[in-house]
């Protein structure tokens, strides 16, 4: 993950929903996002220097599109800190992220707390916020990781779903304890559910970690 803008600090949601929404419409690719300390902000963009983003976030400043803006290097992600604190933090780090999402609406082709999310779009958006870059699609995302059996499967973790290996169906994050938090369907929230459920159980194609074990 390279360099992303970070625009506003807002008290309520939804000035920072319509902020993200205002730069979807634009084509920017913004997610919001709720901080420790309550404040709502938002984030785009994956630069290859700081000065490139600051270049764009100058011409969206300019344009009246954002305010004040922050820009966040890599070395600020979850992510980077895998070498001092260990992935156990980044793993706890995505799972609270994806927790943050609870009662999001799910949506076809979502991925963004202010419309809502589909499966793909919860577990790529809570692995970018933290600085890890998955493929946007379940398919995508069960090839590009390494396999994990279901008695092996650590917080962070994602697990799918579907007919065969090659028919993915259905992806969430897995947050121990045999549960996972994932969009279900249409007219459903995000939600957490048991692996062992038997609808889940049956379908169950696999576990994928993207951390190298027992780093």
């Amino acid at each position: 993950m390279g360099y992303t803008i970070q625009a506003g600090a807002f008290a309520r949601v939804e000035n920072a929903a319509n902020l993200a929404e205002n730069l979807r419409r634009r084509g920017i690719d913004a997610t919001y996002f709720r901080t420790e300390d309550g404040l709502y902000k938002v984030r785009f963009g994956n630069y290859p220097s700081r000065e490139t983003a600051r270049s764009r976030a100058e011409s969206l400043r300019k344009a009246g599109m954002i305010e004040a803006f922050y820009i966040v290097s890599p070395d600020q992600y979850a992510a980077a800190r895998t070498q001092t604190h260990g992935t156990s933090y980044v793993r706890a780090e995505i799972v609270k992220t994806a927790r943050s999402f609870l009662g999001v609406p799910y949506l076809w082709g979502g991925d963004s707390p202010e419309t809502g999310f589909d499966c793909s779009g919860l577990t790529s958006t809570s692995y970018r916020l933290n600085g890890l870059d998955l493929p946007r699609m379940s398919q995508d995302q069960f090839r590009a990781g390494n396999p994990v059996e279901r008695t092996e499967l650590l917080p962070g973790d994602l697990v799918f779903f579907g007919n065969s290996n090659d028919k993915i169906t259905h992806v969430g994050i897995y947050v121990g304890g045999d549960r996972f938090i994932h969009a279900p369907g249409q007219g459903k929230t995000i939600r957490e559910d048991a692996l062992s459920d038997g609808y889940f159980a049956k379908r169950f194609q696999g576990g994928r970690s993207y951390f190298i074990r027992g780093a």
